[in-house]
């Protein structure tokens, strides 16, 4: 059963989200939040896999929220995908780089948000359909300049190769593919890629291939 906190100002927001998700048979709401400081107390005392953040919320917004959540050991298993009312939001770069698994917009159709947890359980990034390479592209302009190559001595040629494709925005379905292997080896890689990093998810993927140097801004495959 996978567990998920709302955490949302608005409290129809939250009865539409519980309405669909307790509706499902491997999802359960786990509780409820109206602000980020009770998103806090919530996810420390009740654990849930999944938190549904608001961005902008009363006390604490989201982004303070979400840093708090992954910058916290014990809490490394909880997954926090970001809600804001437009695509992109001038506060999901930094969400992204904080530690967030990715980002919806609030009026997705009911099976992307059904989609978007379980995806994130299963340490996949998820970003709304049609604005990943927009996101990315955006990422990169702000982006920092790039560190030293040297955090990724550890990686083959072919799983540096594997990281930049992530880092343009390709699905592993897209990178077997350009690469012409099959879908599994390219998760592969891409999962062994992420332990040898110490990147929480396919989104940290995506921010340490720019912050490397791995992909450059306005390279977009």
């Amino acid at each position: 059963m996978i567990r998920v906190l709302l955490a949302d100002d608005q409290s129809l927001v939250r009865a539409g989200f519980r309405a669909l998700l307790d509706a499902q048979r491997d999802i359960e709401v786990a509780g409820e939040a109206s602000d980020g400081e009770e998103a806090l107390r919530k996810v420390r005392e009740l654990r849930p896999d999944v938190v549904l953040m608001d961005i902008r919320m009363p006390l604490l917004d989201g982004l303070a929220a979400t840093r708090r959540i992954t910058d916290d050991e014990g809490l490394e298993g909880v997954k926090v995908v970001m809600l804001t009312t437009f695509e992109l939001d001038e506060y999901v770069f930094e969400a992204i780089r904080s530690g967030a698994s990715g980002f919806l917009v609030k009026d997705t159709e009911p099976e992307e948000l059904l989609r978007a947890v379980r995806a994130v359980v299963e340490g996949d990034a998820l970003l709304s359909p049609g604005v990943t390479r927009r996101l990315i592209a955006e990422f990169a302009a702000r982006s920092k300049e790039p560190a030293a190559a040297g955090t990724l001595a550890e990686l083959t040629e072919r799983e540096r190769e594997v990281m930049a494709l992530v880092g343009i925005g390709l699905s592993n379905e897209e990178i077997a593919r350009r690469l012409v292997v099959s879908p599994l080896t390219a998760k592969t890689h891409v999962s062994r890629t992420m332990v040898k990093l110490g990147a929480r998810d396919r989104a940290q993927l995506v921010v340490l291939a720019y912050e490397s140097g791995l992909v450059r801004p306005g390279w977009l495959g």
